[in-house]
């Protein structure tokens, strides 16, 4: 899924299409939609839905209405009304599915106060478009050095020109509100075009900025996500989680958004465990829970004189005991409901290769012995054909006999080979 100018170059190095999100396919930008009524005709008589979705820089999406009856398709570059003037932005969506985004979003389709397109881009409109959007990067680090010099706590996360280049909405977050009434006079005088504000929350500058997350993936906020719910430790907690800050939190610095993914399914599976506060009353004493484990149904329990002995029980056991602490009776021990775990052999890794070792390379190697010198050429070569070699520390035994039966062995003779090479 990405435009020819996206290809690999020569040696396999990815070339890239160098538009900034910006191509003109729309196979590689943000929060795409695909549209799977575009093969299928209307039925006679029906006239096609007269909004399309239009995307601008950094997933930005606005529903407009084609008044003017344009044959417009997905990556068609239009002319959109804006305050003041004219914004340039690129369809991303036409058809009945713009009914069904304008729904998830609550927007009226039949709505008169929805913006029209002018016109589709001309060629003088995207070369404008295209050097406004070159300005953004270095007007962004000198927008950043004067709220610096000013002292406020404030980040400017990203700078949108409008199409027409007449305006410059300036994104920032911050934790406390902001008088900047004197930063914005210092950003007109230094650049010299119309000035605008907008806060957002940490997480929306994440989806602006995009980036790679733990998972090894491009951040959900950033490629699909688009309503942000608050997000807490007791989700954590019903997952069993580590509460560590550092691997919880996402880039924007917030909890990941992805720790609500499953918390339903967690949440439905505890319908059917034992509230983890339960306490177990036996006559060794008292049993608090320790830990659960839903995947398998099990709860581990220890006894309060004695939390460093875990006795594994299985949901039905734990509801039975409480049935009898409900009859005011006392389970002889836990050790008669615990059950054994059987742990499974550690599996280690070999590959088809029988390489069984992940970090054999970033052991060093070892040295090799250097070769023994060779002989000068023309030099006789000895070699003895004797199966063992030679101990020349150990004395020889000139008086030991061979047996009377047996005839003592002839000595091997030595072979020699003699290399003749000639001298040149």
């Amino acid at each position: 899924m990405a435009c020819t100018s996206c290809s690999t170059s020569d040696g396999g190095a990815p070339k890239g299409c160098k538009n900034n999100g910006t191509c003109g396919t729309d196979s590689c930008n943000k929060l795409t939609v695909f549209d799977w009524l575009s093969n299928m005709s209307l039925p006679n008589g029906d006239a096609p839905f007269d909004c399309v979705e239009v995307r601008f820089k950094n997933g930005r999406k606005e529903f407009y209405r084609n008044t003017e009856k344009l044959t417009l398709s997905m990556g068609d570059i239009v002319a959109t009304v804006a305050s003041p003037g004219h914004d340039i932005g690129i369809v991303t969506l036409t058809g009945e599915l713009v009914k069904i985004q304008m729904k998830k979003k609550g927007a009226n389709p039949a709505s008169n106060e929805i913006p029209k397109i002018y016109r589709k881009a001309s060629q003088k409109d995207i070369d404008i478009w295209s050097a406004a959007r070159d300005r953004e990067e270095p007007m962004k680090v000198r927008a950043r050095e004067l709220a610096i010099a000013q002292k406020l706590e404030m980040k400017i996360s990203d700078i949108e020109f409008q199409g027409d280049g007449s305006k410059a909405t300036f994104y920032y977050t911050a934790n406390d509100r902001i008088d900047f009434r004197a930063l914005i006079k210092d950003f007109a005088k230094e650049f010299s075009t119309r000035i605008e504000m907008k806060q957002v929350g940490f997480r929306q500058e994440a989806a602006r900025l995009g980036g790679i997350g733990s998972c090894g993936r491009e951040l959900c906020c950033s490629t699909w996500l688009t309503d942000f719910r608050s997000v807490n430790t007791s989700a954590a907690r019903y997952q069993q989680l580590s509460l560590n800050p550092q691997k919880l939190a996402g880039q924007c610095g917030k909890l990941k958004c992805c720790l609500n993914y499953e918390l339903d399914t967690y949440m439905d599976a505890l319908k059917h465990f034992p509230d983890f506060e339960t306490k177990l009353v036996t006559e060794k004493g008292d049993a608090i829970c320790q830990k659960q484990d839903i995947f398998k149904g099990l709860m581990w329990f220890a006894y309060t004189n004695n939390f460093a002995n875990w006795h594994v029980l299985k949901i039905d056991q734990v509801k039975e005991i409480v049935a009898e602490n409900k009859l005011k009776n006392k389970v002889t021990s836990l050790e008669d409901y615990a059950i054994e775990l059987i742990v499974e052999p550690e599996k280690n890794f070999n590959n088809a290769m029988g390489q069984e070792s992940l970090t054999r390379f970033d052991q060093p190697k070892a040295k090799k012995k250097p070769n023994k010198k060779r002989k000068p050429a023309g030099e006789n070569v000895i070699v003895a054909n004797n199966n063992k070699p030679a101990n020349n520390n150990k004395p020889a035994n000139n008086n030991r006999q061979a047996p009377a039966d047996k005839k003592p062995a002839e000595p091997r003779k030595p072979i020699i080979i003699t290399k003749n090479v000639d001298k040149k």
